[in-house]
């Protein structure tokens, strides 16, 4: 089978259409290339081919990319150039095919799709909300290598293409239409009309020239080489004060495009194409590659054997309580999911309360022309509310968030199984009682399952799936799927205490409190745990997750795991003092009309801590980061996750542990078990028992072990 098909109309149109056989979107590897480039050859040689329009035969993607499996197999960076340049060649055969190539456009066209799109004389996009264009390229550690370094800039300025390169982000078509992106956006049902009349009027009255790439009006250069220089001074502060130089794709692309757009476009090509090889085999690339490769294995896994399961397609969500959580899924599920969603509670003040807030999500993706007018007033209709269960018999899924009290939550499920429909699945949202307990005396145990969201819902990526041991393969598959369809990345671990995101962090959270009752300032641990590569330091993180949650959530974990999870008696202080941190506005931090700003002075005086002028900061980081790796390590073992790959994941996007180092159990891989077991001997014998080795990595210290092959 061909990846490249075509035909020829009567006004002398070839119409080519890209359709990768047995894969669900188009990626272009060698061997389309080589289709491609046959193709090209044999219709400029035609002389009754006048032009060309460029076409996707897949449902909502026209080129996901180059075949990135091409791009794991680098071995030294000087096969990586070759790839970019071979790359460079095949957009740039394009670019001078002697006859005008219009690319119609539906669906995701990223990476590669992008570049080979800018390189056609003209390009219409479908007005679909799927149809969106970006160079992802950064968020795996590399660069645009295939010219769109070079071209971008010279097709919409380089302010505007900094912003896509240097972020790797995606653009509706509407705004690739401002950006000048495309050339006409237009309604799915009339593309290919629309890209063969545009087709047929370039062979009549010729492609203009800044179409080829030649003559580009200064405008598009923002200006003057003295504009120039702010535009790449502003774009490198950008990159620095959101990667903190810990990720060295965007400021290689900074430096490509300023090559390309000051030295012209050879030397920009070749500076592109000698960046690529470099980062391709780059350690921070490698991370990003397997958590890119860990992320979309788990869209295809559902938590259970393959065959064993038939989930059911949630159309209609009950939730069973209305605070931030509850408004939160709900809100989350009418946005993304755009299902029918009822909300209740035990007063209708609350449920009002809980709609308006749910509401403010769905208004967001308004705000964010995510969606038009007339969508938002669909989707807000699909919100409703009441204090009775009435509306829930017909509903697929019920999430429960209530508080976290195990009585309440018995009386919740109670309730509902006396009206939901057969096969329903009832999920709660606990962050610390085990599901187990919550289904006990229930007379549907193996429809009884935890969803673990993270706050705020509509912003994290993650969803921990937690099975008891009576919950059946079908309500286990039914709830990945539709954690799934709100866009969240979903791992299955076991119902343990802490199940795993909070089992990791319970540590990592004691050693900071005890480090500043040590009279470490608050921001200075901050400080070290950022540089180490999290988005926010650990006492940040608690004022967000609130520190009456982090308090309880600590009692149950000392229950569970004894005394090397003693909680760090000073947070308490801030609990009885009403310090609940972001949310009630004074925590660790002050905080600016929402907004963190500098440590509260009064925090140190009710923690009874003075902070010292020159505290010592040398074991800060690894204090901290040990104690999760340690914890890790022995989750692991005890089968908390069911695999690695989980593990990372659940760590990198359910804590923010650092994508480029790989996550924890990687990390720990990295490092190597022997090394690790040496640092913790020695933090065990500076601080205490509480950093004891996890049994499981002595034997891998000693054997050579691994947790990944």
């Amino acid at each position: 089978m061909t990846a490249i098909t075509h035909t020829i109309g009567p006004l002398g149109i070839a119409v080519i259409t890209l359709d990768v056989p047995g894969e669900p979107v188009n990626s272009f590897g060698a061997s389309a290339i080589h289709e491609f480039d046959a193709m090209l050859s044999t219709l400029a040689a035609d002389a009754s081919v006048r032009a060309v329009v460029l076409i996707s035969g897949k449902q909502d993607n026209f080129v996901a990319g180059a075949d990135i499996n091409q791009f794991v197999a680098l071995e030294t960076a000087e096969e990586g150039e070759a790839l970019s340049r071979a790359g460079q060649e095949f957009v740039g055969r394009v670019e001078r095919f002697p006859k005008p190539i219009v690319v119609a456009i539906h669906g995701s066209c990223l990476g590669l799709g992008t570049e080979l799109s800018i390189a056609c004389a003209y390009r219409v996009a479908s007005d679909h909300p799927k149809t969106a264009f970006g160079l992802p390229e950064v968020q795996l550690g590399i660069l645009p290598g295939a010219g769109g370094c070079n071209r971008l800039p010279r097709l919409i300025g380089a302010r505007a293409a900094l912003d896509l390169i240097l972020t790797g982000k995606t653009e509706r078509a509407a705004k690739a239409l401002k950006l000048g992106l495309v050339d006409e956006v237009v309604p799915q049902a009339i593309l290919l009309e629309t890209a063969i009349k545009a087709a047929d009027w370039l062979a009549r009255e010729g492609v203009p020239k800044r179409r080829r790439g030649g003559g580009v009006p200064a405008a598009l250069l923002d200006g003057n080489p003295f504009g120039r220089r702010l535009v790449y001074r502003g774009a490198r502060a950008a990159v620095m004060k959101k990667t903190r130089g810990q990720y060295p794709a965007p400021l290689r692309a900074l430096d490509v495009v300023r090559t390309g757009l000051e030295e012209g476009m050879v030397a920009g090509l070749r500076a592109e194409a000698r960046g690529f090889g470099e980062l391709a085999v780059s350690p921070v690339s490698r991370e990003l590659v397997r958590i890119f490769f860990a992320t979309t294995a788990l869209k295809k896994d559902d938590g259970v054997a393959p065959g064993t399961a038939k989930p059911v397609k949630v159309t209609r969500l009950g939730v069973v309580g209305s605070g931030f959580m509850g408004s939160g899924v709900a809100g989350t599920a009418v946005a993304t999911a755009k299902i029918d969603v009822r909300l209740k509670d035990t007063e209708l003040a609350r449920i009002g309360k809980g709609l308006k807030a749910a509401l403010e999500i769905v208004r967001g993706q308004l705000t964010r022309k995510r969606i038009t007018k007339p969508e938002y007033e669909r989707l807000a209709a699909l919100l409703s509310g009441g204090v009775d269960s009435a509306a829930f018999t017909r509903c697929q899924l019920v999430i429960e968030a209530v508080f976290e009290d195990l009585d309440v939550k018995r009386g919740v499920l109670a309730d509902l199984e006396a009206v939901l429909p057969a096969g329903a699945v009832f999920a709660s949202n606990t962050s610390t009682i085990p599901i187990g307990r919550i289904a006990e005396g229930a007379r549907h145990p193996e429809r009884v399952i935890g969803m673990h969201f993270f706050s705020p819902v509509e912003k994290m990526p993650l969803v921990e799936v937690i099975p008891a041991a009576a919950t059946g393969a079908d309500a286990i598959a039914t709830t990945v799927r539709f954690g799934r369809a709100l866009g969240k990345t979903v791992i299955v671990v076991a119902d343990r205490p802490g199940f795993w995101v909070n089992r990791i962090l319970s540590p990592y959270l004691i050693e900071a409190g005890l480090i500043l009752s040590e009279g470490v300032p608050i921001d200075v641990v901050d400080r070290a745990l950022v540089a180490f590569g999290f988005p926010v330091g650990p006492f940040a993180l608690l004022d967000e997750v609130g520190v009456d949650v982090a308090v309880k959530g600590g009692k149950v974990m000392h229950e569970a795991f004894g005394e090397r999870m003693t909680p760090a008696p000073a947070i308490e202080r801030l609990l009885a003092d009403g310090r609940l941190g972001k949310k009630a506005g004074k925590g660790l931090y002050l905080y600016h009309e929402g907004h963190k700003t500098d440590p509260d002075p009064k925090a140190y005086e009710i923690l009874g801590v003075k902070p010292l002028a020159a505290a010592p900061t040398g074991d800060v980081e690894r204090r901290l980061v040990y104690a999760m790796l340690n914890e890790a390590a022995r989750a692991m073992a005890e089968g908390v996750v069911r695999s690695p790959r989980d593990g990372d994941i659940g760590a990198i996007f359910g804590i923010g542990f650092p994508p480029f180092r790989g996550g924890p159990l990687r990390r720990i891989d990295s490092l190597g078990a022997a090394q690790v077991v040496e640092t913790l001997d020695e933090l065990a014998g500076r601080y205490g028992p509480r950093f004891e080795p996890a049994p499981v990595l002595r034997e891998m210290g000693g054997s050579g072990g691994r947790f990944y092959e």
